[in-house]
């Protein structure tokens, strides 16, 4: 189970990275670079939400997911291999006769 969460995670984590990368900045045309924000003001009106701001969103919350579920199956106490072994048997003394 633990593997393929990891599988999972990895895959996700992938997807994220690249669905980031694809999207386009606030103020990423010149005029963002000299101040000039026009009508994309940090937190002024935005536009419609658009695929990849959805994607990005789902992406995320699928990564949040798989994180937890990570920490917790890693958080669980496991059998040892030292705890299926029968316990040593005390050293006898010598019979004397």
């Amino acid at each position: 189970m633990t593997v393929l969460l990891v599988i999972l995670h990895v895959i996700i984590s992938i997807f994220l990275i690249l669905i980031v990368l694809l999207q386009q900045g606030k103020g990423a045309d010149l005029a963002g670079a000299f101040g000039g924000g026009g009508s994309q003001t940090a937190f002024g009106a935005r536009g419609a939400t658009t695929l990849l701001h959805k994607l990005t969103t789902t992406f995320f919350v699928l990564f949040v997911l798989t994180s937890i579920s990570l920490a917790i199956l890693q958080a669980r106490p496991r059998g040892s291999v030292m705890s299926s072994q029968p316990a040593p048997a005390a050293p006898s003394a010598p019979v004397k006769k």
